[in-house]
């Protein structure tokens, strides 16, 4: 009988798995009553279900059942004893509330976090830092209101913007929520609350000096840039030490107005034009933050480059052009799912010593999701496992007087 390490009773997909507590699962579903009528096809069983559909990139229902049932001899592995119809996986798209799916995204996100960290960048303190973005995706329906104009050729297709916070150490959404892709971004920051200390960093579309007021008493620092076409009133002028980088122009005091119960009120912040040599462009950013030097608050702001290359990850290896269902539930408990799946990845790739581009490593689990594979053994060293797969076989026949 074959020994070889490589391969274990287990496929990659239960091996993915193993970082979803069932229990847990089941004491959220608990929470939001969301098994409460349901005979067999319970929370647990949902969410695996979708994510065989967001790794195997189906574009149907259809696909999503006929791939299962052509792995049925290894759903045991899974946890599953049951093969769902496409109207039950329909009707329960539709059904369960995609907050279930939420909670399950946050209570893995939890659990998992200490493995997500990374500290190499010394020159900010990453454990206080958070980036603020929306990215919109494109529907097929008119479901959600989309932004702009109709197109001459008729009426645009619907979309949902996703409103996302991440931590700078960790790089894995800490907070979302979903609108239709017409609302604009500066409602996203009532949802904030972060602990006193904080720095955020967002770009222009969130202006909001009520909500900028809000942190600032809170004793939360913002960086953002500053409209064009911002009204301000000038106040001290800021000396700029000699070592500082030859990009900042100007380091100034400025009070901005806004209206709260019709009473028209004074907002101190700060304004710095930085020129950036690169682009040959000139960069104008506030911040409440009067102690950091202003060439870190303009790399506070660089940094926020991070949350695009997150959106760009998730929608190149977890595309989502094919949705399980016409409605907004069924859109969002897809959405959830597929960053469900882009965290699970990420933490067997933290969990390897061996450097994987997340692109390949995704590639290789989709290729191989339901075959017995050992994922860790294989992926510090492939060249290993080949070689010691060739060794095993002339191992087997070497006394065999009939070899083949």
């Amino acid at each position: 009988m074959s020994k070889d390490k490589n391969f274990i009773g287990q496929p990659i997909f239960s091996q993915l798995l193993q970082f979803v507590d069932k229990s847990k699962i089941d004491r959220i579903a608990a929470k939001h009553k969301a098994d409460r009528y349901t005979k067999q096809f319970t929370t647990y069983k949902h969410l695996v279900v979708m994510l065989y559909s967001v790794f195997e990139g189906v574009s149907s229902l259809r696909e999503a059942v006929i791939g299962f049932l052509a792995n049925s001899y290894k759903i045991n592995h899974l946890g599953l004893d049951y093969m769902p119809k496409r109207s039950t996986l329909s009707d329960a798209n539709k059904r369960r509330s995609s907050k279930v799916f939420e909670d399950i995204y946050m209570k893995i996100y939890q659990d998992n976090r200490q493995f997500l960290s990374d500290s190499r960048d010394s020159e900010l303190d990453l454990k206080r830092l958070f980036m603020i973005d929306s990215t919109t995706i494109s529907l097929f329906k008119a479901i959600l209101k989309a932004a702009g104009r109709n197109p001459i050729n008729g009426k645009k297709k619907g979309g949902i913007k996703a409103h996302v916070m991440i931590n700078a150490q960790e790089n894995m959404p800490k907070l979302v929520r979903y609108s239709a892709a017409a609302r604009h971004d500066r409602n996203f920051l009532q949802h904030i609350n972060l602990p006193e200390g904080s720095i955020m960093v967002f770009d222009r579309a969130y202006n909001d000096y009520k909500q900028y007021a809000r942190f600032t008493s809170d004793n939360i620092s913002f960086v953002t840039r500053q409209k064009k076409n911002a009204v301000y009133q000038q106040g001290e002028i800021f000396e700029i030490p000699n070592k500082t980088d030859s990009g900042v122009q100007k380091d100034e005091e400025i009070f901005l107005s806004y209206k709260e119960n019709d009473e028209e009120k004074k907002l101190r912040v700060r304004r710095i034009t930085y020129h950036d040599e690169n682009s040959d462009k000139t960069l104008v950013f506030i911040t409440n933050n009067f102690e950091l030097k202003a060439q870190t608050i303009t790399l506070i702001y660089k940094k926020r480059w991070q949350i695009e290359t997150l959106f760009k990850q998730l929608k190149q290896n977890f595309p989502l052009k094919y949705f399980l269902g016409d409605n907004q539930n069924a859109i969002e408990i897809q959405i959830w799912v597929s960053m469900i799946a882009n965290l699970l990845v990420t933490l067997i790739k933290k969990k390897v010593k061996r450097k994987w581009a997340f692109s390949n490593l995704v590639s290789l689990i989709r290729m191989h999701l339901m075959d017995y594979i050992n994922i860790y053994r294989f992926l510090e060293d492939p060249e290993q496992s080949w070689k010691e797969a060739i060794k095993e076989r002339k191992n087997l026949y070497e006394n065999s007087l009939f070899p083949t």
